[in-house]
């Protein structure tokens, strides 16, 4: 199997990103000697010629969207190759591995996964794609790899992914990874159950050589997609460090924990000087029980002081939420928005947050959880998730009111501020309160940078 397109990758969603997860097992097969085609379903359709002449199609489902997708593609991916061997690999692929086997998947990898992407491809070769659809190898590889620079080339165009907005334009923004992997082990977080506290750091110039070919594609901002880019602080200085030195006009965005704000704080000052435009941080609640609940290692007073040094060192926050758990109360709700509006966040949150709900895998460490039982309902194998309620029925249909507003002001293309009033209504009317009054806002406010794709899972 070393002809062209006996291998397809397929990829199906990375928030807007060009596919890392598709263009790292790229460069590993094409190492061994394989040509893999590769598909992007998230920005093109589904090919039937390429999936016809693959005898082995890997789905890339590295977060929940991607696996629903996932799964539909596979079926028609079945439907006209029924003898390819399908694996399906991700985070969530190793969360979902007993379904996806009995259902979809002939085989199923996650972790540090393309050493065994190649031996699979090799074990194909010799006993070809039926013969070979009831393996049962390890799910799980940890082990350290020699990274290659991430192949890109047969990939849709730059341009078509995710773009920066900032100062009242558009820029291109790639995507590269300078770890895999976290230390930590956030409770409702997909990495912990794979990576069990474990990360790998990426070379400092394999990263450089990933920049430098999607400069060359037209980016100007770079988005550092790593769970935590501060796991390794030493590192990630290197490499911001690095990538400053050789692209002094390039900007960038990286994720790091609440934690890790304040512990690395006197970094701050260089990373916005080498050119951080803006930090993502879970804040995920200001309910200090339900952080302790998730292990998430920081309280409501650490989120303000992580805010606070964000700001003063130049660095926008843009902090993430779960705006629904099974512990939201409607006053609790409320009084996040006015956190919102008070600390003039609204500008740095992507209105879809408003309605983001807990979501509840197999697998999740939350289930061991006694504060999680008395809500949770039975596993909904092919949604992927387990199903919770929130005592108070009120507060559900909230939810579901600020779903259905937030999802049609997006396609509306509605102002985010209009969309926050809007919820701040919703939630008063919910708790019979008198009308909030609406959020006083320039239209000429200078916005704060953001990536065009909005913050999903």
């Amino acid at each position: 199997m070393r002809a062209a397109g006996d291998i397809l990758l397929v990829a199906c969603y990375e928030l807007g990103h060009q596919p890392l997860a598709v263009a790292w097992p790229a460069a590993f097969l094409e190492g061994a000697g394989y040509r893999p085609a590769v598909l992007d379903l998230s920005v093109e359709p589904l090919d039937p010629a390429k999936v016809a002449q693959a005898q082995l199609v890997a789905i890339s489902v590295p977060m929940h969207t991607a696996l629903r997708l996932g799964v539909a593609a596979a079926e028609r991916i079945r439907a006209i190759n029924p003898r390819t061997h399908l694996c399906f690999y991700g985070h969530y692929a190793a969360l979902n591995a007993e379904w996806l086997r009995g259902h979809v998947a002939d085989s199923v990898l996650a972790g540090e996964l393309e050493p065994a992407l190649v031996r699979l491809a090799a074990s194909l070769t010799t006993a070809g794609a039926g013969d070979a659809a009831d393996r049962r190898d390890g799910v799980i590889s940890l082990q350290r790899l020699a990274f290659p620079v991430p192949s890109r080339a047969g990939l849709p165009p730059l341009p078509r992914y995710a773009h920066v907005e900032r100062e009242g334009r558009r820029d291109v923004a790639g995507y590269v990874e300078a770890s895999r992997g976290c230390r930590h082990r956030c409770r409702h977080c997909p990495i912990p159950p794979v990576y069990a506290g474990r990360f790998f750091v990426v070379p400092v110039e394999t990263v450089l050589a990933d920049v430098r070919q999607q400069v060359q594609a037209g980016a100007r901002h770079v988005t550092f997609g790593d769970p935590d880019f501060l796991n390794g602080p030493r590192h990630a200085l290197a490499v911001a460090r690095a990538l400053h030195a050789e692209f002094p006009d390039l900007t960038f965005d990286v994720t790091a924990k609440v934690e890790h704000v304040l512990r690395q704080r006197r970094l701050l000052p260089e990373l916005a000087a080498l050119g951080c435009a803006f930090v993502v941080t879970a804040a995920e609640t200001l309910d200090d029980r339900v952080l302790a609940i998730l292990d998430k290692g920081h309280a409501r007073a650490d989120i303000v002081a992580a805010l606070d040094a964000l700001r003063a060192a130049g660095i926008a926050p843009r902090p993430t939420w779960i705006a629904f758990t099974p512990w939201t109360t409607l006053d609790g709700y409320r009084q996040w928005l006015e956190f919102l509006a008070a600390e003039a966040l609204v500008d740095l949150i992507d209105p879809v947050q408003y309605a983001i709900r807990l979501l509840v895998p197999p697998g999740s460490l939350l289930l061991g959880r006694p504060e999680l039982q008395p809500h949770l309902g039975p596993l909904v194998a092919d949604g992927f998730h387990y199903p919770w309620t929130n005592p108070d029925a009120r507060v559900e249909r909230l939810w579901q009111a600020v779903s259905d507003r937030v999802a049609g002001d997006a396609e509306r293309g509605e102002e985010g501020a209009r969309t926050f009033d809007g919820v701040r209504t919703l939630a008063a009317e919910h708790a019979e309160a008198p009308p909030p009054v609406p959020l006083a806002l320039s239209p000429d406010r200078r916005r704060p940078p953001r990536l065009t794709e909005a913050w999903f899972c």
